[in-house]
């Protein structure tokens, strides 16, 4: 269910603004990404997972609020990070 923390530090890499950056929105959006993806393959298997799913939902809302707060302070960065996530929006 938990990512990996190769796959962390490699995501953390490909969307960080500077060297020590860790806590950027976009950084930490990708990261929600990643560990939604994860907890969905977790969910499909064992469906009367309730505590996990309310887990999931909690990131899912986490990252919209993530997102809307990027699009209203940075909007290029916005469209840069969903498209590069592949989100829809």
């Amino acid at each position: 269910m938990a990512i990996s923390a190769e796959t962390k530090a490699a995501t953390i890499k490909s969307f960080r603004r500077h060297e020590t950056d860790s806590g950027s929105p976009e950084t930490q959006i990708a990261i929600l990404t990643d560990r939604i993806k994860s907890l969905s393959g977790h969910l499909q298997q064992h469906r009367k997972d309730v505590h996990s799913r309310r887990g999931l939902l909690m990131m899912v809302s986490r990252r919209n609020r993530l997102l809307r707060y990027l699009a209203r302070t940075n909007h290029e960065k916005y469209s840069e990070t969903i498209q590069r996530l592949g989100l829809r929006k």
